[in-house]
């Protein structure tokens, strides 16, 4: 028998962006939710900590933007790119019809104290740090709660409706045995930080070099970096000669030469497995499915959070208020796949384009110098296609606003 039972209206699994925006909206709309989080905090390293224009647009429809931008962040109006010794503009957010015409780079940890911090305003809104889902409770084919494990022993969660915003390796996707199309991924990804200097410039960049390509991310006093390899190949790249790692850095960004010194060994260099792939079906009578869980993305253009964003604020817009209202149909689950396999299906071709015809092709040539691609060199000499371009990347497809009534809590 489980140590504790609870019942909620709406049970939220996993405290990421997409868990907590949810948890945030639906307490908002009035509906009693809990949201579970694996981990006793948000520190973890090496996640997205990028928030588009389309998520602080949302941040603005709920009042909360002015609070959310007195935390410490950097912002990037446009995003670049160097290939040998050419340097272009790909994405120039100047002209997009939002509060805040660029990217804000914020480390994770802080946006989810911020979200949650929000939510705990309405008394509707519940976290639960330190809490595993490990099952799903089901009654005649109906998923109707969650079984977890806490550090005081387990507990079992009764609730109207689950939402599984739990990642890319969700367990809840695999206890309801929803099948997953794995797109693929070509690559992988090293992270790692080094110190910045102001003579290194503060662009964020995408670098090009033989056989070499490192993504730069000015964090203010350090560079977030990116480092590039084939699938399945990152630990024949850690397990060589450190030396060779940095000369194969600074080989893709010159930038770096002085600051990859300061890399002591690749206890400080963390793999990302890069995963595309997307569930036929994102919900089950009593079960949803949003974020990366429902569709999981390349780490390419860092849309990924905003999209699972933008899937918590459609679920929210469909069912807060039928779930609030005791009329939810297991027909209204459909909806939101309905409304969101479009901008997920368009942006995952997007990254397949990239990662085959851009990437792949330039790690794979270890002996040339890469030429900037076409599609990029003609973006370069116009700057209406980079406006273009900062809109697919900073908006991206149906972008979502606020259709939930503000029932409880403080503003």
């Amino acid at each position: 028998m489980p140590d504790e039972h609870i019942k909620t209206r709406c049970c939220v699994v996993g405290g990421g962006p997409a868990g907590m925006m949810t948890g945030l909206l639906f307490a908002r709309a009035g509906v009693e939710t809990v949201v579970i989080e694996k981990h006793s905090d948000f520190l973890r390293d090496f996640r997205g900590d990028t928030v588009h224009p389309s998520t602080t647009e949302l941040l603005a429809e709920l009042g909360m933007l002015e609070r959310f931008l007195k935390i410490p962040h950097d912002q990037l109006g446009r995003l670049g790119g160097e290939f040998g010794n050419e340097r272009i503009t790909v994405a120039d957010f100047s002209g997009l019809p939002t509060c805040c015409k660029y990217i804000a780079f914020m480390p994770q940890w802080d946006f989810l104290n911020f979200l949650a911090s929000e939510a705990s305003a309405y008394p509707e809104f519940s976290l639960r740090m330190e809490t595993k889902a490990t099952d799903i409770l089901e009654s005649e084919g109906r998923v109707t709660g969650v079984q977890a494990t806490t550090p005081e022993g387990t507990l079992e969660i009764k609730a109207d409706l689950v939402i599984a915003a739990d990642g890319r390796s969700s367990r809840m996707r695999e206890c309801a045995g929803l099948k997953v199309n794995d797109i693929g991924a070509p690559i992988d990804a090293l992270w790692f930080k080094i110190p910045r200097k102001e003579s290194e410039g503060s662009e964020t960049l995408f670098h090009a070099g033989p056989g070499q390509v490192v993504i730069t991310i000015n964090r203010g006093t350090y560079w977030q970096c990116a480092y590039v390899v084939p699938k399945g190949e990152a630990e024949k790249v850690t397990g060589g000669k450190l030396s060779d790692f940095r000369a194969s850095v600074s080989g893709a960004a010159p930038v770096l030469k002085d600051a990859i010194e300061s890399l002591e060994s690749f206890e400080n260099v963390r793999l990302l497995k890069v995963a595309i792939d997307r569930l036929e079906q994102w919900s089950r009578p009593g079960l949803l499915m949003i974020g990366d869980a429902a569709h999981a993305m390349s780490p390419i253009g860092g849309v990924g959070i905003n999209l699972a964003v933008q899937d918590a604020v459609a679920a929210a817009n469909f069912l807060a208020e039928k779930l609030q209202q005791g009329n939810l149909n297991d027909s209204d689950l459909k909806l939101i796949q309905k409304r969101r396999l479009f901008p997920a299906k368009l942006t995952q071709w997007f990254q397949v384009q990239a990662q085959n015809r851009i990437l792949k092709p330039i790690i794979s040539d270890k002996e040339s110098i890469p030429g900037t691609p076409l599609f990029f060199r003609i973006i370069s000499r116009f700057p209406a296609l980079q406006r273009k371009m900062g809109s697919a990347i900073g908006l991206g497809a149906r972008p979502e606003h606020i259709r939930t009534p503000e029932q409880s809590g403080e503003s």
